[in-house]
């Protein structure tokens, strides 16, 4: 049966050209068609992208942990100038009493302050948690990036196989049309030489023409399904490419391991929630820390320049320094910190049913999957059978209606079985070659490496 097989799709490998008015740029099998898409795509683009921005996150978090140097300047015009008090001091005749509280002004009229500083936290718990969190948010973008490569893997593959299922579908209705076109043939030559009647001729045209509509219905269709292809590739719309396949490995990859025990770790879609839940857990002990102080070392240099006159302002500077540290305690908040770490908890919560949940799911996926793949499996040795059986009939049954043996009613109905059991071979083949790719998905077979 195996031979069987191959020789038919040997028979049909010719590929049908879908744009008629271009000239394909290039010739794709499947690996190639995942390498173009693995450079090409937009969506997979987008998962580098946003990997990038992760990393970028990640710096401006660590960032904090650095000295965080500071210039400042600012400029001051008094009206008025601001008034103290000291003790008057003066002894002359109408002066206030010794130690008496006097009220003057004090400063210039035009102040400027240029100002650097520097400032080095020691501990905070806002850095701490980008510290530890920083790598998982990494893995994260990378686990997006893995998923949005097997979603890229199975939506191509099973895109390939639907564009190569019509093309072989065009190549069967192109066999079914050329044979119907030789009985139309042979039964006008009959008819006008009167040895059949002219309803076989009728009913010959009649099939021919069926054939040739359902012909053209599968290139129309075809030409939709290699636009998907092409976008799910990233395939330029104004270039066109064919496809090919090798028909030993095809039939090599139809066979799948189904003994293969399911593991949930294998799934992209287990490994993130894993992160996430990792992640979750960094918030819940951030809000855990909330009490503690955050600390932090300072240094000030700062040049002041004063004078009654903006042309004399910056002629002298008075500079001074100093450095010291900054504590800050939270004493009470409002209940803030325990309602933080109260939801962080239940968030955890929520993630461990979604852990449920995702394990349900794919538990459920990878009994549909083996189900359709088991039972496409079977389909196919069917068909491949009804196609041997339906020629052997078809040959029979020409021979006879030649003969006189059978009417023409025969044939249209031997050739009939004969296209449709090929097209529902094709049809078991690459469903079969399908779901295999929705299989090795639910078990987490699907490798990124292309």
């Amino acid at each position: 049966m195996l031979k069987r097989i191959v020789y038919l799709l040997i028979y049909f490998s010719p590929l049908y050209a879908i744009a008629q008015n271009n000239i394909a740029d290039s010739s794709f099998t499947l690996t190639q068609c995942l390498q173009y898409a693995m450079k090409n795509q937009p969506a997979l683009k987008q998962s580098y992208i946003d990997q990038s921005i992760a990393d970028a996150n990640n710096r401006i978090a660590y960032s904090a942990w650095l000295p965080q140097l500071t210039g400042v300047a600012n400029y001051n015009h008094y009206f008025a100038l601001p008034t103290v008090f000291f003790p008057s001091t003066s002894t002359a005749p109408g002066s206030p009493p010794v130690g008496t509280l006097v009220a003057a002004h004090t400063g210039l009229t035009n102040v400027s302050t240029p100002e650097f500083e520097a400032n080095q936290v020691i501990f905070s718990p806002e850095v701490l948690i980008a510290a530890r969190s920083g790598h998982l948010n990494t893995l994260y973008a990378k686990q997006n990036t893995v998923s949005t490569k097997i979603d890229l893997i199975t939506n191509v593959s099973k895109a390939y196989y639907d564009v190569l299922l019509s093309l072989q579908q065009i190549n069967v209705l192109r066999e079914d049309t050329s044979r119907l076109k030789k009985n139309q043939s042979d039964t006008y030559h009959q008819y006008v030489s009167g040895v059949k009647d002219k309803v076989d001729y009728k009913q010959a045209t009649i099939s021919l023409n069926n054939s040739m509509a359902q012909l053209k219905n599968t290139v129309e269709a075809a030409q939709a399904k290699f636009a998907n292809l092409k976008q799910l590739m990233g395939y330029p719309t104004d270039k066109n490419f064919n496809i090919n396949f090798d028909t030993t490995r095809m039939m090599q990859e139809v066979f799948f391991d189904t003994t293969e025990i399911l593991q949930f770790q294998k799934r992209i879609e287990y490994q993130q929630l894993e992160t996430a839940k990792r992640l979750e857990r960094e918030t819940t002990s951030y809000y855990h820390l909330g009490f503690l102080p955050s600390i932090s070392a300072f240094y000030n240099y700062d040049l002041e320049y004063q004078a009654n006159t903006v042309p004399d302002l910056f002629k002298t500077s008075y500079p001074y320094s100093l450095w010291g540290l900054n504590l800050s305690i939270p004493i009470f908040t409002g209940f803030r910190r325990t309602e933080n770490v109260r939801k962080a908890k239940l968030q955890e919560q929520r993630t461990d049913w979604d852990k449920v949940n995702l394990e349900l799911g794919i538990y459920t996926e990878y009994k549909q999957a083996m189900a359709n793949y088991t039972s496409n499996l079977y389909n196919l040795h069917a068909m491949s059978e009804n196609v041997a059986l339906a020629t052997d009939v078809y040959d029979i049954v020409k021979l006879q209606y030649r003969e006189g043996i059978k009417a023409y009613l025969d044939v249209i109905t031997a050739e009939t079985d004969l296209r449709n059991s090929e097209i529902n071979y094709l049809n078991a083949l690459f469903q079969l070659l399908s779901s295999k790719i929705d299989l090795q998905k639910a078990m987490g077979d699907i490798t990124p490496n292309i």
